[in-house]
C-alpha cells in the first residue's frame, strides 16, 4: 500500500484516466461499516438444489436467503430508485447481503455519439474526456448511499457505509453473464464469502 505522511492508505481502485461517465456496464460492490451486518442475515439451507434464473423467476421456498431488516428493505428500495433520479441508469442483476451490495449497472446516454459497440454492449473506451461530474458513475453510488444514510439518521436507525466502494467495468456478454451469475449464487455461496466475517474467522 501506499505511504502517506507516515500513514498507509489504501490506493483508489478506480481506474486511471478513465471516464466512468461513459456509457457502459459496471459492476459495483458496496460494503457496510467494518462489515456489519446491518442489512440482515443469511437464511435457509443449501440442503436442497434450486433454479433460479437472471429474471428471479424460477426458486424453491427454502434456499439460501436474505432475510432483511428495515435498513436493508430501505437499501433495496433506493437501490431501484435509482434510475428516477439518473435516469440514464438501467439496473440489471443485483443483491443484497448481510454486510454488503452487489449490482450492476448499465449506463445508456442518449446524447453519447461517440460510442462503440461490442456485443450488444456500449464499450466504454472514452478515457480523459471528462464530463459533468453529477453523470458518473461515482455520482450515482455516492447518491444512493447518502439517501440511504440521510434516511438511517432521521429514523435513528445505527448504520454506517465503507467509505469507498469497488467497480469493475464489464466490457462484453460474456462478462456480465459470468457477473450475473456470480451475483444470483451469492446467498448460495454465503459460507465462502469474502466478506463473511465469520468465513473469515475461521480462515484467519
Amino acid at each position: 500500500m501506499d505511504k502517506y505522511k507516515n500513514t498507509y492508505r489504501i490506493p483508489s481502485n478506480r481506474l486511471e484516466g478513465y471516464d466512468y461517465g461513459v456509457n457502459g456496464c459496471y459492476y459495483v460492490t458496496i460494503c457496510t461499516k467494518d462489515r456489519k451486518h446491518y442489512f440482515g442475515e443469511i437464511v435457509g439451507t443449501n440442503d436442497h438444489p434450486y433454479q433460479r434464473n437472471v429474471n428471479n423467476n424460477i426458486e424453491t421456498d427454502n434456499h439460501p436467503s436474505l432475510q432483511r431488516t428495515h435498513i436493508g428493505e430501505m437499501a433495496e428500495r433506493y437501490w431501484f430508485d435509482i434510475p428516477n433520479h439518473f435516469p440514464f441508469v438501467i439496473l440489471d442483476e443485483f443483491v443484497l447481503m448481510p454486510n454488503h451490495i452487489h449490482g450492476i449497472l448499465f449506463f445508456d446516454k442518449n446524447d453519447d455519439v461517440d460510442n462503440v459497440e461490442t456485443d450488444d454492449y456500449p464499450s466504454p473506451r472514452q478515457p480523459d474526456n471528462f464530463g459533468r461530474q453529477s453523470r458518473n458513475l461515482g455520482s450515482v453510488i455516492r447518491g444512493f448511499k447518502s439517501s440511504l444514510k440521510r434516511y438511517a439518521n432521521e429514523n435513528n436507525i445505527d448504520f454506517a457505509w465503507q467509505e469507498r466502494f469497488y467497480d469493475r467495468i464489464l466490457r462484453n456478454n460474456d462478462d456480465v453473464a459470468n457477473v450475473r451469475r456470480y451475483i444470483i449464487d451469492n446467498p448460495v455461496n454465503w459460507d465462502d464469502d469474502e466478506l463473511n466475517d465469520a468465513q473469515h474467522h475461521r480462515d484467519g
